[in-house]
């Protein structure tokens, strides 16, 4: 308590400690760890006045910790539903996606902005937000934090119902589409570059040797997603 009250009145850093308490509604009392979390890994080389860690351990560990929250909420909110159902839906709610608009809707940007240089991608958002799980965590413990990803997160930042009926899973309908008619679906990976000091992935779907669509992303499986979601809507297999 005496630490977050200095973080928040008295420490240099108390701008930033105020910022936390807008946006995450708490005042961290590891202010550094929690600054770590939405530092990512391409901005290394332009801030050499903070520590050359990035976010990639504290997102290891948030990603975990998220997986178990979101399985223990959905095992506990759906009691009669099987096991491929609750699968089904922890991947819609963890992926990066979904993590990507939570992260927007959250307001992570007003803090990552601090550490970026450029534009802010969708990617960094989710990456900060299983980086912010992280951080959390160590601070705070499971429990903690499993009740601030439920109430701050899972009740205010998702329709969890809606998602139910939703299904995005682009790569997964179009496989599921080839095995039924006995067509060979390949994804190419067709050039890796570099954009504002980032891997940028272009990915191509093949049907039957044959490139359908292509597209690119910094996220090499959300790149896959588009450039699926592109099959479907130009072979028409939504109306199939």
């Amino acid at each position: 308590m005496i630490r977050r009250f200095y973080n928040y009145y008295i420490s240099d850093q108390k701008t930033l400690a105020r910022k936390f308490k807008d946006v995450l509604g708490f005042v961290p009392r590891d202010l550094h760890l929690f600054k770590l979390a939405f530092y990512h890994k391409s901005m290394n080389s332009t801030h050499a006045h903070i520590d050359t860690s990035n976010n990639e351990r504290l997102e290891y560990l948030g990603d975990a910790i998220l997986s178990t929250i979101v399985a223990e909420y959905l095992f506990k909110k759906y009691p009669t539903q099987n096991e491929g159902f609750l699968t089904k839906m922890r991947s819609k709610l963890v992926k990066r996606k979904t993590l990507n608009l939570v992260a927007e809707s959250m307001g992570l940007d007003m803090i990552l902005s601090e550490y970026s240089q450029g534009v802010l991608s969708q990617s960094m958002l989710g990456n900060a937000l299983e980086a912010l799980v992280g951080a959390i965590y160590i601070e705070y413990g499971y429990i903690k934090t499993r009740d601030y990803v439920v109430e701050n997160i899972l009740m205010q930042h998702l329709d969890v119902h809606q998602l139910e009926v939703v299904d995005d899973n682009y790569k997964s309908l179009l496989l599921e589409w080839a095995q039924k008619h006995g067509n060979e679906v390949e994804y190419k990976l067709l050039s890796k570059t570099k954009l504002n000091k980032r891997d940028r992935f272009k990915v191509g779907v093949h049907i039957n040797g044959k490139q359908i669509a292509f597209a690119e992303d910094f996220n090499k499986k959300s790149a896959e997603q588009t450039a699926s979601n592109l099959v479907i809507t130009k072979l028409k297999i939504r109306e199939e």
